[in-house]
C-alpha cells in the first residue's frame, strides 16, 4: 500500500471536521505535562470541542480550499488543533482558561466564522463569552425596563387603593 492510500483516511478524518467547524485554533502544546494536557482535553471534550494533534502536513492538505488555509503558515513544529463545532469561540475561551495555569501552551493562530485572527487577535476572541452568556445578558437588559414599568404601575394602583 503506497503512503498515499495510508495518509487520505486520516486526510479524510480531517476534512470532516473542518467541514463542521466553526472555527479552528491552532496552539503550540510542548512544555504541557501530561496531567495539563490531559485536564485540557476533558475541558475541551465538555464544550463540544475536538481536539487533536496531527501532523502539519496533512492539516495543510485538509486545509486547502477552505476558509481555514490562511492557518498554514503556523503549521510549523508541534501543532495541535481544536475545532469549534458547537461554539465559535469555545475552543479559544477555552484554551485561554488553561494558558493561565499551564503559560507553556501557546496560541499560534485561528479561524473564527470565516475570519483569520493571528496570536493576538485570537487572545482578544478568547476573552468573547458564550453565545449563551451573550443571549441571557441580551434578555436581561430587554427585560429590565418591562420590569420597572410594572414595578412603577404596582406602586401607583397600590397608592390609589390606599388613598380611595
Amino acid at each position: 500500500m503506497a503512503k498515499v492510500e495510508l495518509k487520505q483516511p486520516i486526510i479524510d478524518e480531517i476534512k470532516s471536521h473542518v467541514d463542521q467547524a466553526k472555527a479552528i485554533v491552532a496552539v503550540d502544546y510542548r512544555g504541557l505535562t501530561v496531567e495539563e494536557d490531559t485536564k485540557l482535553r476533558k475541558q475541551l471534550r465538555e464544550a463540544g470541542v475536538v481536539y487533536k494533534v496531527y501532523k502539519n502536513t496533512l492539516l495543510k492538505r485538509a486545509f486547502e480550499g477552505t476558509v481555514y488555509e490562511s492557518l498554514a503558515k503556523h503549521l510549523e513544529g508541534p501543532t495541535a488543533v481544536a475545532f469549534g463545532i458547537e461554539d465559535a469561540t469555545a475552543p479559544a475561551r477555552i484554551i485561554n482558561e488553561v494558558i493561565k495555569t499551564s503559560p507553556k501552551l501557546e496560541f499560534k493562530a485561528g479561524v473564527v466564522e470565516g475570519t483569520y485572527y493571528d496570536e493576538k487577535g485570537i487572545q482578544i476572541i478568547a476573552t468573547i463569552p458564550s453565545r449563551e452568556v451573550l443571549v441571557s445578558k441580551l434578555l436581561g437588559s430587554l427585560q429590565s425596563p418591562i420590569t420597572n414599568f410594572a414595578r412603577v404601575l404596582k406602586q401607583i394602583a397600590e397608592k390609589q387603593s390606599e388613598v380611595a
